[in-house]
């Protein structure tokens, strides 16, 4: 009987955290969204002008940050699985 009377109260705390991670991941998911969408519109707009070296390092960049939103989309799923198990 006690166990049972324990057990919400251990899980209570980790579903706290794992929200709180999801909430933090969403954040830099959007920052990282926003960043990758601002370099992208640059490129298509500055991409006759620009000097190569800065053209190949912004493609680079595109690449790195949509690898990144990827990334970071994995990792929330993740989180939001592990409630879902909780």
């Amino acid at each position: 009987m006690l166990g049972t009377l324990s057990q919400p109260r251990t899980l209570v705390p980790e579903l706290d955290r794992l929200k709180e991670q999801v909430s933090y991941l969403k954040f830099w998911q959007g920052i990282v969204v926003v960043t990758d969408i601002s370099l992208g519109g640059w490129l298509i707009s500055a991409s006759d002008t620009a000097a190569p070296l800065t053209f190949v390092l912004a493609v680079a960049g595109v690449v790195l940050l949509s690898l990144g939103i990827v990334v970071l989309h994995r990792q929330v799923e993740r989180r939001i699985d592990q409630i879902g198990k909780l």
